[in-house]
């Protein structure tokens, strides 16, 4: 096989893949997709059955320049994109871009699949090409086609009712009510006060406890016992006369715990939040360094497989490995006698993948730690220990349960403890959870039915019911799943949005509606409840599944969602402007009705006569700040010669000219601070210290809007010795302390500076 192109999505996987496949191939990436939708109304057209128009992605054009280049070289094209809808469509796209530029005359165009970057692998997926499977590409494409029309449509509407600048999605608007509904349920949430009663005892010195189930012959629920009152009265009849409790039932059971599937993208961003204090954009992307390869010595080599996926299935050869290890590394009894095998919980998950392993299990954590930032070690040790512990025996306990009476068996406590005797696959992994208290082993003493033990106390305790929890991203990509919305591969995107365009926000680490993202959701069921409903937007991924096996046709689909999309979005163009909510008070500059409106920076209240009367002030009651122009004392404007006034914008406090809009001089009111480091991107300006609008500190470059390059950690003037990015930046975190860290998020380049305190 001569003069051979092998074409993939990253230039770090194109290095790893050029090492195996040797001089007669040369391998380029395409930088991810190569070209998308163009960003202007008509770009699908709804008249003529759906067609796209499609443009190149600037950014990537000069490395499809240089594909096209090489493609007249080639005699053979392999299309090695990632493997699933995404990187189906990104072959295709490559494909259609190289026949329009008429370069595959008398060329073998091929499209190449591999679940993990390692030599036998690509090998043998390059001996065994296929054709693009259209498919894969069509189910993309009605994804691609949904998402525009959605908020293409929707997206003007919250401009012209709410506000500009909003924009609606059709997986991210779905997300956005799940975290909104949680939060009208915890405001609407009534605590309700409960008691629980206890039994303290011992024997022979170890003491134990047992809560009260039976009172007077009848079972207790949860309220009842709701008063001090009541439970001192119980408290006081238990104890009246009694010293002494008798053991009525002793049950003893041994049960099992069975280990966790290997990871699916959803479980490994959900553990990678629990467990790393990751975020989910931050899981997906050490997770693509590892499958990408990492040179640990010997050269690069992918070290999990591909990380979007919704199986949980392993490989033959991978299981055997796995047995084999376990077998030679532990004692015989964690070794079960057949394979472990799991089914999939997801009932649409797709494509032929395995789950997310490593792809040797030889390969440990400490065999590699050294060659590894530090994010991709612990990712890596955490799916080692997962895929290794799922083919071990189920962890064995011993359960024992004691029913004590109290003056009667009308009055019963019961105690109960558990004994672990075998950890199992616990001695490798155990699964974190959401919300909920880790079940902790307690042991009881040896008691027999008919024995007698002292009662040390008994006493009441007092609950309160709490309300639902925030969603955390562990929990809310878990409500995600289980309700259908997006796919594991976007969840990351889709809280990415929902934070970027300040819809929510993480308050200690739990999902916090904002006043617009409050605003929005409720603009959005109320006008539009059935398309970002729950049930709609999981039966239309269940209809891009049937797409993507050849079970439905693309453009039906479509038209049977924009016939009634479309209508709905003619009948809402009249509705009411939301946000504004009439208030019985008066202004007291004007003395006009006063509203609750929605401004760029939340909900405030102001006078119904703006703009003749601008009275505003705070929900809280205080006055909002004086926007009233200050006069810049012996300053006039340099372009106008007018006087210089302080003026207060969407973004801050700013000097402009009195003379707007006739002159539009502005400057900032604090002087942005020089931090002497050349910008990396444009090698001109330098990088200086500025403000975003809500007062976060970032780093951008002097001659903007030239050059845009912009970081939010503070620059180091230091290359990267990694990926020789002419910069640096200073991270600091509670968990990890300071390190210095390469901007280039495709490089992951972390260096220590100094250990958390």
């Amino acid at each position: 096989m001569s003069n051979s192109l092998l074409i993939v999505e990253s230039p770090s996987k194109a290095k790893t893949l050029k090492k195996y496949l040797g001089k007669d191939f040369e391998v380029l990436a395409s930088y991810g997709h190569v070209r998308d939708l163009i960003p202007k109304q008509g770009a699908v057209d709804t008249e003529k059955d759906f067609s796209m128009k499609y443009d190149l992605i600037a950014r990537n054009t000069k490395h499809v320049d240089a594909i096209a280049k090489a493609v007249k070289e080639a005699d053979a094209i392999y299309l090695a994109t990632d493997p699933d809808r995404e990187g189906e469509a990104i072959a295709w796209h490559l494909a259609e871009i190289l026949k329009q530029k008429k370069l595959l005359k008398n060329k073998i165009l091929k499209r190449v699949v591999f679940h993990e970057i390692t030599e036998s692998a690509v090998l043998a997926a390059v001996a065994e090409p296929r054709d693009i499977a259209m498919d894969l590409v069509n189910a993309q494409q009605a994804r691609r086609a949904l998402d525009y029309l959605v908020g293409f449509n929707l997206s003007p509407l919250l401009w012209r009712k709410i506000r500009r600048g909003l924009s609606a999605g059709r997986v991210q608007s779905p997300a956005l009510r799940l975290i909104a509904e949680r939060e009208i349920e915890i405001g609407k949430f009534q605590s309700q006060e409960y008691w629980s009663i206890h039994l303290d005892s011992h024997k022979s010195r170890q003491k134990f406890g047992a809560k009260l189930f039976q009172y007077n012959g009848e079972k207790l629920t949860q309220f009842s016992v709701t008063s001090a009152e009541q439970q001192a009265e119980i408290v006081a009849s238990l104890l009246a006369g009694h010293d002494k409790a008798t053991v009525v039932n002793v049950e003893k059971k041994r049960k099992q715990r069975q280990p966790t599937a290997p990871f699916t993208t959803s479980t490994l961003q959900q553990e990678a939040v629990r467990k790393l204090g990751f975020s989910t954009d931050r899981a997906m992307k050490v997770a693509q360094q590892l499958y990408e390869g990492i040179d640990v010595g010997g050269g690069a080599t992918g070290l999990i497989t591909y990380m979007r996926t919704d199986s949980v299935n392993l490989a033959n050869e991978a299981i055997e490995e796995i047995r084999n290890y376990i077998g030679t590394q532990f004692s015989a009894e964690y070794l079960p006698k057949a394979p472990v095998t799991y089914k999939n919980k997801s009932k649409n998950a797709q494509e032929a993948h395995e789950a997310i392993r490593p792809t040797s299990i030889l390969r440990s954590p400490p065999d590699v730690r050294q060659y590894l930032t530090p994010d991709q070690a612990k990712l890596y040790e955490m799916i080692w220990k997962r895929t290794l512990s799922s083919q071990m025996n189920p962890a064995k306990f011993d359960t024992v349960s004691l029913d004590l009476a109290v003056g009667s068996e009308a009055n019963l406590f019961r105690a109960t403890g558990q004994t672990m005797v075998f950890p199992g696959y616990i001695a490798v992994y155990q699964e974190g959870e959401d919300d909920s208290e880790e079940e902790s082993e307690s042991k009881l003493p040896p008691l027999e039915q008919g024995e007698q033990v002292a009662i040390d106390k008994i006493s009441g305790e007092q609950h309160f019911t709490q309300p639902p929890p925030r969603y955390s991203e562990a929990s809310l990509v878990k409500a995600l799943e289980e309700y259908g919305i997006g796919r594991p591969s976007t969840y990351a995107s889709i809280i990415s949005t929902l934070i970027n365009r300040e819809y929510a926000t993480l308050d200690k680490k739990r999902f916090v509606p904002t006043d617009v993202g409050q605003v929005v959701n409720k603009f959005l069921t109320e006008h539009f409840d059935r398309y970002i409903s729950y049930d709609f937007t999981a039966k239309l991924e269940d209809e891009l599944d049937l797409i993507s096996t050849g079970k439905r046709e693309w453009i039906p689909v479509l038209s049977e969602f924009w016939t009634g999309f479309s209508q709905q979005i003619l009948q809402k163009k009249d509705v009411e402007r939301p946000g504004v909510e009439q208030l019985d008070e008066n202004c007291p500059k004007c003395g006009k009705p006063l509203a609750a409106r929605l401004g760029k920076r939340g909900k405030f209240i102001g006078c119904t006569g703006y703009p003749e009367c601008d009275y505003t002030r705070n929900l809280d009651g205080e006055p909002s700040e004086s926007t009233e122009p200050v006069i810049v004392e012996g300053r006039t404007c340099p372009q106008c010669d007018s006087q210089l006034v302080i003026k207060a914008g969407s973004y801050g406090k700013f000097i402009g000219c009195s003379s707007y809009p006739k002159c539009k001089f502005i400057e900032p009111l604090e002087k942005p601070k020089d931090t002497g480091v050349t910008c990396p991107e444009c090698k001109e300006g330098s990088l200086i210290e500025r403000k975003s609008r809500y007062g976060k500190l970032f780093y951008s470059c002097n001659t903007y809007p030239k050059c845009k390059y912009a970081t939010w950690n503070p620059p180091v003037n230091e290359p990267c010795p990694k990926c020789a990015w002419p910069i640096l930046t200073i991270k600091i975190t509670k968990r990890r302390g300071t390190e210095k860290v390469c901007p280039q998020k495709e490089c992951g380049y972390v260096e220590q500076v100094s250990p958390p305190e």
